[in-house]
């Protein structure tokens, strides 16, 4: 764990270093905040309401920036050469594909919070739930994870930060339109199908403030997956 965290505060400099990281993080924020005025704050919703709102049109907006976040961490490793590096270094790839994740996590967790002042705005119109904007903040963070933990595999199988983003929105977008489909096929294949969905069927629970814990297994279980498979993609390229 210890060498997992000495990559993750190498990946966190390389952000701060770059311009790119800071312009998502602003453009998420910018454009969270347009969508809270226009879609929440415009309409006359209860704050319940409105705060399941804020939650949905919050949650586009992170899936984009994890996938924007995750294209360079292994592929530009290996564009530079600097994976080489690594490969020699006396660490295993588990702690480099770990680290880059809680690196990556620690971005979207802190972008995520910044926007903790939209929920706020909503004691205007009555009480807020604060159990209702904790679950929100955590599918928040659990969604933005998963797509993460899709981003950094996507790194994984390519060397140029282009490809792995396309691949990564390539992987993304299906789980995201399974429920589209589980709408227009039969029982019990659509059930199984909204309950792959990685956004509509598992996300609206926390969305609408309800905490069920199959929900955040099913985060963890496709976030270790991808993790894993990052991971493994890792192990099959150092013998090449």
């Amino acid at each position: 764990m210890k060498k997992a965290l000495l990559i993750a505060g190498r990946e966190l400099g390389a952000y701060r270093r770059s311009w790119l990281g800071p312009a998502i993080v602003a453009a998420v924020l910018l454009t969270d905040g347009l969508l809270f005025y226009g879609w929440v704050l415009t309409e006359k919703l209860l704050s319940a309401e409105a705060l399941s709102q804020f939650f949905y049109i919050a949650s586009g907006p992170l899936m984009i920036a994890a996938i924007l976040l995750s294209m360079r961490l292994v592929a530009e490793e290996r564009q530079v050469g600097t994976m080489t590096l690594l490969n020699t270094a006396p660490i295993t790839e588990f702690d480099i594909v770990l680290g880059k994740y809680l690196a990556l996590l620690a971005v979207l967790v802190l972008m995520t919070l910044l926007s903790a002042y939209m929920p706020a705005l909503l004691l205007v119109r009555g009480k807020v739930s604060f159990a209702h904007v904790a679950t929100g903040y955590a599918g928040l963070i659990l969604l933005g994870g998963a797509a993460a933990s899709i981003g950094l595999f996507a790194s994984s199988l390519t060397r140029s930060q282009i490809v792995a983003g396309i691949l990564g929105a390539g992987m993304l977008t299906p789980l995201v339109i399974l429920w589209m489909l589980a709408r227009v096929v039969d029982p019990p294949l659509n059930q199984f199908l909204s309950g792959l969905a990685i956004h509509h069927e598992n996300y609206r629970p926390f969305m609408d403030g309800v905490l069920e814990l199959h929900r955040v297994v099913y985060y963890l279980v496709v976030t270790a997956f991808f993790l894993l498979a990052a991971t493994k993609t890792l192990e099959a390229r150092r013998w090449r």
